[in-house]
């Protein structure tokens, strides 16, 4: 048997399988996942179930089309703060959790301390979007703005084998 450590447990090549049809389709049967990894419904329930509490499935959702819901264009945002402290770090991360535009944000090394994602209508929305949220949040020094022209490719899979 193939096997895979995360550190707390080890994942077979049927639980590798089974993650696998997940990520392709959430929303697939599970007679025919059984049918697909070749076990019985009932162990691959079993399976999923502990998949599931281990923290290997995190939930399922649907994906939206963007453009459909007037959230059509996507600019990546660096954000430089005045002062790497724990109070404004703190203050910040907690600003960006409630404005739905903000689909990411990655605190990261290098030349600036986060990188947002976010989401709006068109460049109107985000110049709106900028002078009223971005630039207010808390200990925004310094921000540079990469509005997307093509999405190349945008995928939430992760490689499992």
């Amino acid at each position: 048997m193939t096997h895979v450590s995360n550190g707390r447990a080890d994942l077979d090549r049927i639980d590798l399988k089974i993650l696998n049809c997940l990520q392709q389709d959430g929303r697939i049967s599970n007679l025919k996942l059984a049918e697909t990894v070749a076990l019985s419904p009932t162990a691959v329930l079993s399976r999923v179930q502990r998949l599931t509490k281990d923290g290997f499935i995190l939930g399922y959702e649907a994906r939206l089309n963007p453009i459909k819901l007037d959230a059509g264009m996507t600019v990546f945002v660096e954000v430089l703060l005045d002062r790497t402290t724990p109070n404004v770090f703190d203050a910040f991360k907690a600003a960006v959790q409630v404005h739905g535009e903000i689909q990411e944000c990655h605190m990261v090394a290098g030349g600036f301390d986060y990188l947002l994602k976010t989401r709006i209508a068109d460049m109107g929305a985000y110049r709106d979007f900028a002078g009223t949220v971005l630039w207010q949040l808390p200990g925004v020094r310094e921000t540079r703005t990469y509005a997307v022209m093509e999405e190349v490719k945008n995928t939430t899979h992760l490689k499992l084998d």
